[in-house]
This record gives C-alpha cells, sequence and structure tokens, in this order.
C-alpha cells in the first residue's frame, strides 16, 4: 500500500531546482504519464508550472493535472 504522506523530491525547471511534496500515487501516475508523452518528469512539470499561473501552487497543479488526465482518459 502506498504511503498517504506526501513524499518531498526534488525537480529541475527551467536550470533551478525545486522541491515537490506529493503522495507515492500521484508521482507514480505523474512518471506514468510523463513516459507515455515521451518525457521526463522535469519537462512536464516545467510545462505545468507554465500554465498553472499564480493562483495554485506547483504540487496542487500537478495534481490536478493528474487527476484531469485520469478522468478525461478513455474507459477501459
Amino acid at each position: 500500500m502506498s504511503s498517504a504522506r506526501p513524499v518531498k523530491r526534488s525537480l529541475t525547471l527551467r536550470g533551478h531546482r525545486t522541491s515537490v511534496s506529493l503522495e507515492d500515487a500521484f508521482w507514480r501516475a505523474f512518471r506514468e504519464i510523463a513516459a507515455a508523452e515521451g518525457k521526463g518528469i522535469n519537462e512536464l512539470a516545467a510545462e505545468i508550472d507554465e500554465a498553472r499561473g499564480v493562483s495554485a501552487g506547483l504540487a496542487s497543479a500537478i495534481r490536478v493535472f493528474v487527476l484531469e488526465r485520469y478522468r478525461n482518459a478513455p474507459p477501459g
């Protein structure tokens, strides 16, 4: 069973290191989405970071991105 507690990991966004805390399930899903798109997690995180605006933190923006991706996935 995965941890419900957020786990902090480092990412590099446009040459700058930052830490993001996500639950294991979100980290796994985020990596799966990045791999399916042929991207690294740093590249995908940078894209999400650029699109998020100032109203949401990066961790929240990643969670919403993952949720929306799975909600919009075709059944099966």
